[in-house]
């Protein structure tokens, strides 16, 4: 697995001569560190003197913050597999007739399930940001650039994350579908922009 490498081993991989781990893989790890991040400032500000008002807020934000970083670590891997399913479809025989149907039904499967899933990553990351924000307000202000970093680390895995959907959605046939995506593509990358301006607007260093 992928997200069980040593980060040197990984690093390795993503600059090798091969289709994976790619940039959605690497948009997962992204949204992951910024996950892991934002829980780190709600931790160094949970417990501490002087912020014992936000303390139960703290404690909701390193937990949401936990579970999108466990899911997003997870990605890290279905992204890649994602993709080595589209390749496998490509694969697949097309001597015959009903073997070409069955082919072409199959890659286009894949071409979804290969938009899907950054999709996903693109909506979980902008999650982030919203709980970097909140620990950012909230929180240790010993640790507000790390909230800072964890902001816009989410933001470029968002929008990385969105550039895997939209290259995915040009071999898509399927009208609906595409147009469905498009319009959440849309509306994602503007969150993701705004929110992370609105937080940065807001840091006084």
């Amino acid at each position: 697995m992928l997200a069980n490498l040593k980060i040197t081993e990984y690093l390795e991989k993503a600059a090798a001569g091969t289709a994976v781990p790619g940039g959605g893989s690497v948009a997962a790890l992204n949204a992951s560190l910024a996950a892991g991040l934002t829980e780190m400032v709600a931790n160094l500000t949970f417990g501490k003197k002087g912020y014992e008002a936000v303390a139960g807020e703290m404690s909701d934000i390193s937990a949401r913050a936990a579970e999108l970083r466990e899911k997003l670590t997870a990605f890290i891997d279905r992204d890649a597999e994602a993709y080595s399913a589209v390749m496998a479809a490509f694969k697949l025989p097309k001597a015959t007739d009903p073997e070409k149907e069955l082919r072409k039904q199959e890659i286009q499967k894949a071409f979804k399930q290969a938009a899907l899933v950054p999709l996903e990553v693109a909506n979980d990351a902008v999650k982030v940001i919203d709980l970097a924000g909140r620990a950012i307000d909230s929180g240790n202000k010993n640790a507000v650039t790390d909230g800072v970093v964890a902001a816009m680390n989410a933001r470029t895995a968002a929008l990385a994350a969105l550039y895997n959907v939209k290259i995915n959605l040009v071999s898509i046939e399927d009208d609906e579908f595409v147009k469905e995506l498009t319009r959440k593509i849309n509306d994602l990358k503007q969150q993701a922009k705004s929110k992370e301006q609105e937080i940065l607007a807001s840091i006084m260093i």
